[in-house]
């Protein structure tokens, strides 16, 4: 399978899905990402879902970091050259959904990259060598590759892994780990 067919398949399952079990399925990667051995840092990035797309649900890993007294730090996403600005998640920020559904902040403070620790990874597809497929712009791949190489970068997907995608190149970067519904998978 290459990237553009598990892009295709992976869409078609998300939309095929019902709320309550995306809601279930959220719930249960937020609790195994509390088997991860990552709670000793500070900043964490999360991405934000676009509930158009049944991205999973975010919230409970954000309600898991502030409940740890950690900062959880969002982006912005800039669609010229598909750069991703992060800010921190505080109670001042005001989030508005962009022309895409992607909640973004419309204030805050900014955050530079080499003070992020880990990174929650929004990804469409992935496989047993920690190879991603996201939405094919980019943004993630260019953010990851501007980050400390000590800093964690973990997946969430509803979905097992496929045994190996076609087409990954050089850009894509890829993640540490992988959170589902039932397992986490290790790439280090």
């Amino acid at each position: 399978m290459d990237k553009f067919e598990a892009r295709k398949k992976y869409r078609s399952l998300r939309d095929n899905l019902s709320e309550d079990d995306l809601l279930d399925s959220s719930v249960k990667i937020a609790n195994n990402c509390l088997n991860l051995d990552i709670w000793e840092y500070h900043n964490y990035h999360v991405f934000l879902s676009i509930e158009k797309n049944k991205e999973i649900d975010t919230n409970p890993i954000i309600n898991i970091i502030n409940g740890r007294q950690k900062q959880v730090i969002i982006s912005k996403s800039n669609f010229k050259d598909y750069s991703l600005t992060n800010y921190i998640l505080d109670d001042d920020v005001i989030l508005e959904l962009n022309k895409y559904g992607i909640p973004e902040p419309k204030n805050g403070k900014k955050i530079k990259n080499n003070l992020i620790d880990v990174v929650f990874v929004p990804l469409l597809s992935y496989d047993k060598k920690g190879s991603r497929v996201g939405y094919g712009k980019g943004f993630y791949d260019r953010f990851l590759s501007n980050l400390s190489k000590k800093t964690i970068k973990i997946g969430l997907s509803l979905y097992e892994p496929e045994n190996y995608i076609e087409g990954i190149d050089e850009n894509d970067i890829k993640i540490d780990y992988c959170v589902t519904p039932n397992k986490i998978f290790s790439f280090l």
